[in-house]
């Protein structure tokens, strides 16, 4: 059996390698493409896991070009695609005889489009989820297959949250796994009436509005941390990336307000920073050019205001 995956990022390694475990002695084609430079490098590592294991590795960011003619034109059994960001048209994907199926970081039809974690997360959900349905014209549009829930600790960092959708894919491939193969997968139409969508997120999108509320900027800061870029701002001129923070241990009312004014400094603990509706406590931070380090060291003068960020 010929089964085609269009995978990227450090989850596509995982998911691959889980697949050709399940899927030993079937016919293997890996589809990817390098990461942007915000990235973290997964390319080289998921070419040489595909060609370890003796199964086909090709570059392509439009599997639809014309050089990929004489590769459609062969069977193909089965397509899974794994945080694959371009479109696939039906000239490509019904081509595969028993149903080409995506992964999707979220409980759809909520949080259809880019992005689903970084933005569920800004938005302060408690829960993402993680979806296999069939592809459709339609972006995430198409019947369920599987669909499971996954938890957002209120501390939880970004990759806290994306090791668990991470692990949450293995386990729906694997349960679903033979209905895929029989071509007997068990399909439920989405509620498209409750469709909810996001935009593309970009780095830019990470900028600290000081303006904004406590749990906003806080919701922002575990959004986008590793292995995203992180959320910004800018100190004397300089960019200040907010790796950590945490809200206030203790209510203080301000009767004067600065937003982006350093309130407190408590060394080896950080700096608390002044929002739109209290403060917030700035934990780790990095300088450009300079190394990580706990924001009472950068950020340790009441004269210093943070200002919005620029890339």
């Amino acid at each position: 059996m010929h089964i085609v995956i269009l995978c990227a990022t450090d989850r596509g390694i995982q998911f691959a390698q889980h697949v050709f475990k399940i899927g030993a002695g079937h016919d293997f084609t890996v589809f990817s493409f390098p990461e942007t430079p915000w990235e973290p490098k997964y390319f080289d590592d998921l070419r040489q896991l595909v060609d370890g294991r003796g199964h086909r590795f090709h570059q392509a960011r439009n599997v639809a070009h014309p050089k990929w003619k004489a590769f459609w034109s062969d069977p193909v059994d089965l397509l899974l695609m794994v945080s694959w960001r371009y479109l696939v048209p039906s000239s490509i994907y019904r081509r595969a005889r028993l149903g080409a199926y995506v992964f999707h970081d979220s409980l759809l039809p909520k949080y259809r489009g880019f992005a689903p974690t970084v933005w569920a997360m800004i938005n302060g959900e408690s829960e993402t989820g993680v979806t296999l349905f069939e592809v459709t014209d339609e972006v995430d549009a198409g019947d369920i297959v599987d669909q499971r829930a996954v938890a957002i600790g209120f501390t939880d960092s970004i990759a806290d949250v994306v090791g668990r959708v991470t692990g949450t894919y293995l386990q729906v491939i694997e349960d679903n796994w033979r209905g895929l193969l029989s071509g007997n997968a068990q399909l439920r139409p989405q509620n498209h009436a409750e469709a909810t969508y996001t935009c593309k997120w970009t780095p830019a999108d990470a900028h600290i509005d000081w303006r904004k509320s406590s749990k906003a900027i806080y919701n922002l800061v575990r959004a986008t941390s590793h292995p995203y870029p992180g959320a910004y701002a800018s100190v004397d001129g300089r960019k200040l990336t907010v790796w950590s923070a945490e809200l206030p241990r203790e209510t203080r009312r301000y009767v004067s307000s600065v937003p982006g004014r350093i309130a407190r400094i408590e060394p080896g603990i950080g700096a608390t920073v002044l929002t739109g509706d209290g403060s917030i406590l700035l934990k780790d931070v990095q300088l450009e050019n300079e190394p990580k380090t706990n924001a009472a060291a950068i950020l340790n003068s009441p004269s210093l205001t943070l200002t919005r960020g620029q890339l």
